[in-house]
């Protein structure tokens, strides 16, 4: 996937829902962020380690139950060494309880878009009910570098130390492949061995996932081809900045006339080398726009294509506010609406 654009550039079984291991603790991750950026916690929160927590089986951070560990310890136990005790505690001091914390994951998936995932714990844990596909980690990644990108740095960390004990990050890619900057490993005995790959060479990044892996050398091989593959054939193009008027429309019994419509992130698309010059862009403009118009709600849309093919569509957005006039304005603007509507 481009991450500029969210365009999928090659795909086997991406939507088959799949055992995720330990990619779970991107989707952990970013509900713990999300967290940190309203205040709800602090990254030099003092958080108690639960019997619970101590006792999660599979790879450790190595915390002792009782003892107080910093969110930003924590963090780097999770995100490097793939600790599932740092990552329940976590939970417990987000949520109360993991289990809370499992249902915010769920509605966090809801919200991004991730249709082939259900989450029941928060280190990934083998479970029949916990699964993600390859194009959620992919929508979910992206999300995560874009809305976090001072967490999103933590990822890119060789090796962290905790309790004496040091332990390496698993992405051989960062040590192998310069423009590799994370992201997360995921492995067990059911899900085989998996990889979420981003790497940035000049102004493209893109990202890679490949799961079920029978063998940890194939992960880190079939990644690289991934990565490979998309920086020699694809580019990306921005084809319209956030928040910059793409087209005008009228808007009736406002207290503007007219009504700014462009959208709430840049526009990139992603095309074989060389066919940029066959890009299109096509807007449509819901016909009749009545007041109030509330800021980022969608009055139409923007297809890009590629030649004859539709390669993305895209919601055209308010990008003000247009209050309702008062009585005057509005019977004015029925009586021209009226004539309106006779020509048009």
């Amino acid at each position: 996937m481009d991450y500029q654009s969210g365009n999928v550039l090659a795909d086997l079984k991406g939507e088959e829902r799949m055992e995720p291991a330990s990619i779970t603790k991107l989707m952990t991750g970013y509900v713990v962020y999300k967290a940190l950026k309203s205040g709800k916690i602090h990254h030099d929160d003092q958080v108690t380690i639960s019997e619970k927590a101590w006792r999660t089986g599979g790879s450790k951070m190595f915390v002792k139950v009782g003892s107080q560990v910093s969110v930003e310890d924590l963090l780097m136990g999770m995100d490097v060494q793939s600790g599932n005790d740092a990552t329940v505690a976590l939970a417990e001091h987000v949520a109360g309880s993991e289990e809370t914390f499992v249902q915010l994951m769920n509605e966090q998936a809801a919200q991004l878009g991730m249709t082939s995932s259900h989450f029941t714990n928060a280190p990934g844990l083998p479970d029949p009910n916990h699964y993600m596909s390859a194009l959620d980690i992919a929508v979910l990644t992206r999300a995560l570098i874009r809305d976090f990108p001072e967490q999103y740095a933590r990822y890119s960390v060789r090796s962290f130390k905790y309790n004496n004990i040091e332990q390496q990050n698993r992405n051989r890619l960062l040590a192998t492949d310069s423009s590799v900057d994370g992201v997360k490993t995921g492995h067990t005995d059911s899900a085989g061995y998996c990889l979420v790959s981003s790497a940035k060479r000049n102004d493209t990044r893109l990202i890679g996932v490949v799961l079920g892996a029978t063998k940890e050398r194939d992960r880190f091989v079939a990644s690289q081809a991934l990565l490979n593959y998309g920086f020699s054939f694809f580019e990306s193009r921005k084809l319209y900045d956030a928040n910059t008027p793409i087209v005008t429309a009228r808007i009736w019994k406002g207290q503007e006339n007219e009504l700014p419509l462009g959208v709430t992130q840049p526009l990139y698309v992603t095309v074989p080398k060389g066919q940029a010059p066959q890009v299109s862009t096509t807007t449509t403009v819901q016909p009749t726009i009545i007041a109030p118009a509330q800021k980022d709600q969608a009055f139409g849309d923007i297809v890009v294509k590629l030649g004859e093919q539709e390669v993305s569509k895209t919601p055209l957005v308010a990008l003000q506010e247009v209050p309702e006039s008062g009585w005057f304005g509005r019977m004015i603007d029925s009586i021209l609406l009226f004539f309106y509507s006779l020509f048009n």
